[in-house]
């Protein structure tokens, strides 16, 4: 059945809107990325896209997940005792994950034009970490060695309280004093400098779904290509 004019109005109302107030969360996040290099923004993710990444994510098979490794190139591998998630990489091969390139593609534009970042390229994975699961602390980039700029996190899980537990928790740049402790309740978004911010994935009493991603700068040099994962 076509769209009666009543709801291509609500369509175009919908989507005016989401523009709108995309341009004053990008805005936000940018400021605070400057001013101490992170941001924490509660429902942050527009309504259907929150809706449809959690839905996506809590459908795929457990073949669909695989034990996350630490570590990059030849130092890559799997340690039980730091790490304990499961990920899927997002590739935009269905309708929830092409939202979801878009939408953070459009965050890339607004920090490139507002923080003269050179953000390049973007890369993300949904994360499952079931109860008892945790991420012991540690930082994203090796300051000069890597190519990650700026790390994400939004959170997938509705209905969260404090008792289900699962806190990221943020440390100074020495990693000696915590600063911050994000609950993992559903459109919750974190963005912090990926150098500058150790961090850590306290265990839930439940399954804790989440997004983790990367804005990453070419560092590629002659003709080696950094490859982004």
């Amino acid at each position: 059945m076509p769209f009666q004019p009543n709801e291509i109005d609500r369509d175009v109302e919908g989507a005016s809107a989401d523009t709108e107030r995309n341009a004053k969360l990008f805005s936000e996040v940018a400021e605070a990325i400057y001013s101490k290099g992170y941001c924490i923004v509660e429902d942050a993710l527009p309504a259907k896209l929150l809706k449809s990444l959690s839905s996506h994510a809590q459908q795929l098979s457990e073949s669909q997940f695989n034990l996350a490794g630490v570590g990059r190139g030849v130092e890559h591998g799997k340690h039980n005792d730091i790490r304990q998630d499961s990920i899927a990489w997002i590739n935009g091969e269905t309708k929830a994950e092409s939202q979801w390139l878009a939408w953070t593609e459009v965050l890339q534009d607004s920090l490139n034009q507002r923080l003269f970042l050179g953000l390049f390229s973007f890369e993300s994975h949904f994360a499952h970490y079931k109860a008892g699961d945790f991420y012991k602390k540690h930082i994203d980039a090796f300051r000069g060695q890597s190519n990650r700029k700026l790390s994400l996190v939004t959170y997938l899980n509705e209905d969260w309280s404090q008792d289900n537990r699962g806190e990221l928790i943020m440390f100074d740049e020495k990693g000696e004093n915590e600063i911050e402790r994000v609950f993992p309740k559903a459109g919750t978004l974190v963005v912090f400098l990926s150098e500058e911010v150790p961090h850590e994935v306290m265990p839930a009493t439940r399954d804790r779904f989440s997004i983790a991603g990367w804005f990453r700068v070419n560092n590629s040099v002659g003709d080696g290509v950094d490859p982004p994962r």
